[in-house]
């Protein structure tokens, strides 16, 4: 189907999704562990399916309705890697878990002394993962408090408890770090030093689950690693290639937008704001130092500098300004970061050569 394109729109080349998704599925094949990818990145069951087809053992979601999307529409395996703390998120995963496999997330006592009365009411046993804090000082028991916790889990008898994981990022030694391959070998020996000690006062830990998409495949070379679960690799970002993770044709997501005015020559508007591109990678910070809030093919020297709501500031320096851009050009920015991009589009536009298809978000989440 062939349809005129508004913007501003969020375009996905599937060439490049596909040639994404083959390369991870066949890299984390060769160090011999699982690849369970996060689908906060593309929240749509049919790019899952292709995941999966390519190898993948099924997916990651952060929300119980992303995962009960996803199982509509026969995604079978799935972790929410998320800890569900209220007793409605908790009877809604043991809904999902009778009818699929289902995984979910554990990080603090009061979180899994819930979940075991909810599980008890019912009748059913949930198998879990407990979250560990290797650094990033968001979700995760802190590390040296994990033992005592999975102790406490492993003795709940509507819990199942058959797995670490963790989500760090590219940190090093605490710090944001360019050094992904150091950081992602630190990370998967923490988990993997980790579980030898659970399983050595009794706690039989099978899964150490791992890795972003700048750490997976370093992490994945840990002996004693079982998983990793990368995200963003699906579409790329800009972000990723300031990380030495891609190059820039590999990046399949990008946003369209047509210049709405030009009022003065070192100045292009454009209709894409804040409710177009994420914000929450920002120009400057360390360690990416990132110039703008996205990458414009074509014009080396411009800069999407600044946003409100619905327009883009773009700042064109002379190579940009030779290019005589024009009220009614259309230009392609790769965001910063693709996956908080692709939350704020109700659809994207599948791309194919020259066909455009325009498909819902399904799994974006506008439900908890």
């Amino acid at each position: 189907m062939t349809i005129s394109l508004e913007t501003p729109c969020l375009l996905i080349d599937t060439d490049i999704l596909g040639r994404n998704i083959a390369t991870m599925a066949e890299r984390v094949r060769h160090n011999g562990v699982k690849l369970r990818p996060h689908a906060k990145t593309h929240k749509l069951p049919s790019v899952a399916q292709q995941q999966i087809d390519a190898g993948a053992v099924g997916i990651t979601v952060a929300k119980v309705s992303e995962a009960e999307v996803m199982a509509a529409h026969g995604i079978s395996n799935i972790f929410i890697a998320y800890p569900l703390v209220t007793a409605s998120k908790i009877e809604r995963a043991i809904r999902i878990s009778e009818q699929i496999e289902l995984i979910v997330g554990v990080d603090s006592l009061a979180g899994a002394q819930l979940m075991e009365q909810t599980a008890a009411k019912h009748g059913h046993t949930l198998q879990v993962r407990l979250e560990i804090d290797t650094g990033l000082r968001r979700t995760g028991v802190p590390y040296e408090a994990a033992a005592a916790l999975a102790t406490e889990i492993a003795g709940m008898p509507h819990l199942r408890l058959t797995g670490i994981y963790t989500f760090r990022g590219a940190l090093l030694a605490g710090k944001p770090t360019l050094d992904v391959a150091a950081a992602g070998l630190e990370e998967g020996q923490l988990m993997v030093d980790l579980a030898d000690r659970l399983r050595a006062i009794g706690i039989a830990i099978a899964d150490v689950s791992v890795g972003s998409t700048p750490t997976a495949l370093y992490a994945a070379a840990v002996e004693g690693v079982t998983e990793v679960r990368p995200g963003t690799y699906v579409y790329q970002d800009r972000m990723q290639t300031q990380l030495g993770v891609c190059e820039l044709e590999d990046c399949a997501g990008s946003v369209l937008v047509t210049v709405v005015s030009r009022p003065s020559a070192d100045l292009a508007i454009v209709d894409g704001g804040s409710k177009t591109f994420a914000t929450d990678v920002q120009p400057g910070t360390h360690p990416l130092q990132l110039r703008g809030f996205g990458h414009i093919h074509g014009l080396e020297d411009a800069l999407l500098v600044r946003m409100t709501e619905e327009h883009g500031m773009v700042e064109l320096g002379p190579l940009a300004q030779a290019a005589d851009l024009k009220v009614g050009d259309q230009l392609r920015i790769i965001p910063n970061h693709i996956c908080s991009t692709v939350n704020l589009h109700n659809h994207v536009v599948m791309q194919r050569g020259d066909t455009f298809e325009r498909v819902p978000v399904l799994a974006r989440g506008m439900l908890e």
